[in-house]
C-alpha cells in the first residue's frame, strides 16, 4: 500500500484545523460536533482534543456502502445517538467528501432537527468525484480521485486503524 499522506502530515494539519475552527466559532458559545460514523471516530477524537473550545460530542450513522461496495446505494441516516440540538451551533465532521450527498443530506437533517447553525469539517476532499454542489467549511486534505483507507477509513471494516491514509491496491482500487 502507497502511503498518500504520513501519520506526522495529519496531526500537523488537525493542529491547524482545530485553530481555524476556533477562530470561527469565537463567540465562546459551546459546540455539539456531530461525527458520522464510523469513518470519523479517530478524526474526531484527535480534532476534539486540540479544539479550545467548550464542546459536546455527539455521533450519527449515515450510510450508503455496504460490506464489499465501493459504489454508493440508497443513503440511511440514523440519529438515535443524537442529543437535542435546537439551538445549537453544531460542527458536523466526516472522514471524506466524495460526491457530496451524505454531506448535503446530513446538513439538511440537522438543520431539520433545529440547529442554529451548521458547519462542516471533513478530513479528505476527493477531487473529481462531487456529485452535488457542497463546500465544507474546514477541509484537512484535498486528495485525488483513489480509493483510500487508514486513520479511520476502511474497506469492507478494516484498515481503519492504520496512522496514515493509504492507497489500496487490488480489488477497490
Amino acid at each position: 500500500m502507497d502511503v498518500l499522506i504520513t501519520a506526522d502530515e495529519i496531526r500537523e494539519r488537525i493542529d491547524r484545523m482545530a485553530a481555524e475552527i476556533g477562530a470561527a466559532y469565537h463567540d465562546g458559545r459551546p459546540v455539539t460536533v456531530v461525527g458520522i460514523l464510523t469513518g470519523c471516530l479517530v478524526f474526531m477524537a484527535d480534532l476534539i482534543r486540540r479544539i479550545d473550545l467548550p464542546v459536546r460530542v455527539a455521533f450519527i450513522t449515515a450510510s450508503s456502502y455496504r460490506g464489499e461496495a465501493t459504489t454508493p446505494g440508497k443513503l440511511l441516516i440514523r440519529d438515535e445517538l443524537l442529543p437535542d440540538i435546537r439551538g445549537r451551533h453544531v460542527l458536523l465532521l466526516d472522514d471524506i467528501l466524495d460526491t457530496g450527498k451524505t454531506l448535503t443530506r446530513v446538513v439538511a437533517h440537522l438543520l431539520d432537527r433545529g440547529a442554529e447553525t451548521v458547519k462542516a469539517g471533513v478530513l479528505l476532499r476527493k477531487v473529481g468525484r462531487q456529485e452535488v454542489p457542497f463546500d465544507p467549511d474546514f477541509v484537512g486534505f484535498t486528495i485525488p480521485d483513489r480509493f483510500v483507507v487508514g486513520y479511520g477509513l476502511d474497506f469492507n471494516d478494516e484498515h481503519r486503524h492504520l496512522p496514515y491514509i493509504g492507497v489500496l491496491d487490488g480489488p477497490a482500487a
